[in-house]
């Protein structure tokens, strides 16, 4: 049996997001949107909704300038602070928080030191992924390739974003469920690397060793 878990990264936009909320809203499904600290300070009333139809809003860094390995100890606590501020009431009691990969890699650019002990002493939920179909970059043809990854046990990765992807959307979910996938709000084991502030795993290979940092993805 496939068990799939929803999430959309990125958001939100005004033009996108509220349509993507219509959509989840006609198949009952509750997804997880992990938003950008700037968008929110703009839309902050679409994640408002979203929250009381019953989605869980995450964090998914300020400016979304690149992955938090690279960059110094406090870009990476203010891409993550920052955001959370501004989040405030709409956060999951998990504080639930998603490191940029850059195109869906996992690896030791996630993360550096000074991000992950900030992500340990507030207790922050860690979410990771397992299926990125990249709708970002084909917004026609990520369907087949989702399908593809929706097997098992899958945490899916799309992005509420104005390139016309959402709108296949809702034939997306509909071939899901023709297929007799079941859809499960909270994430598996396998991609939380923090839950509550604990590893649930052995680490290193998410965390880049703190030499040398540069000043990139400097928050404005």
């Amino acid at each position: 049996m496939t068990t799939v878990t929803l999430s959309f990264d990125n958001g939100p936009e005004p033009e996108v997001t509220p349509g993507v909320l219509d959509v989840l809203r006609a198949h009952r499904l509750q997804a997880t949107f992990f938003v950008l600290g700037h968008k929110l300070a703009a839309h902050r009333m679409i994640a408002e909704r979203a929250r009381d139809e019953g989605h869980w809003i995450g964090n998914h860094t300020w400016s979304h300038a690149g992955p938090l390995g690279p960059v110094t100890a406090e870009v990476a606590e203010a891409e993550i602070g920052r955001t959370q501020k501004l989040i405030g009431d709409l956060a999951h009691p998990d504080r639930l928080f998603r490191p940029q990969g850059g195109g869906g890699a996992l690896g030791r650019h996630l993360l550096n030191g000074a991000a992950l002990r900030l992500l340990e002493r507030e207790r922050y939920s860690c979410i990771l992924w397992n299926a990125v179909p990249g709708d970002f970059q084909d917004p026609d043809g990520w369907v087949d390739r989702a399908l593809a990854m929706c097997v098992g046990r899958a945490v899916l990765v799309l992005h509420d974003l104005p390139n016309g992807a959402m709108r296949h959307l809702d034939r997306f979910l509909g071939l899901l469920a023709d297929r007799g996938t079941q859809f499960q709000q909270s994430f598996p084991d396998e991609c939380v690397l923090l839950r509550r502030g604990q590893a649930t795993r052995p680490i290193a290979d998410y965390v880049t060793e703190e030499r040398n940092p540069t000043t990139a993805g400097a928050v404005p």
